[in-house]
């Protein structure tokens, strides 16, 4: 069962959001679930079962998403070992993520924890964890 059943994401900018969110979600096993009679919307689902949205609804406030502000800081995701944590680096630039603390890579969350941290043109923040 899975620990959390979906995860929904609000962006002023689905076409822009869409491509990042698609390649690292990909990475990450998710299946993309493309309701055709939902163009507001994108869905990418995991094999455990849980699932991520991402909406662009009419009631969302016309301003960039600012993980700073109350709310939602980031999501973190298991990686399932260093070696696809490296890839993901490597690859994060081309798909329109930046490395957060690249300076202290791959151990920005302490000695003990292995993790990289990044953050998409629309402002939303990743920790992968290996």
């Amino acid at each position: 069962m899975p620990i959390f059943h979906h995860l929904e994401l609000w962006t002023r900018d689905l076409p822009g959001a869409e491509p990042s969110f698609d390649w690292l979600l990909a990475r990450l096993g998710f299946v993309k679930d493309d309701p055709a009679d939902w163009p507001q919307g994108r869905i990418w689902r995991h094999p455990e079962g849980s699932y991520l949205v991402l909406e662009q609804s009419p009631a969302v406030l016309d301003e960039r998403h600012d993980r700073l502000r109350p709310g939602l800081n980031h999501v973190a995701f298991t990686v399932p070992g260093r070696a696809l944590l490296d890839e993901l680096r490597r690859d994060a630039v081309a798909n329109d993520w930046q490395e957060l603390f690249p300076e202290v890579y791959p151990h920005a969350g302490g000695p003990q924890h292995t993790a990289l941290y990044l953050v998409n043109g629309q402002g939303f923040e990743v920790e992968l964890v290996a």
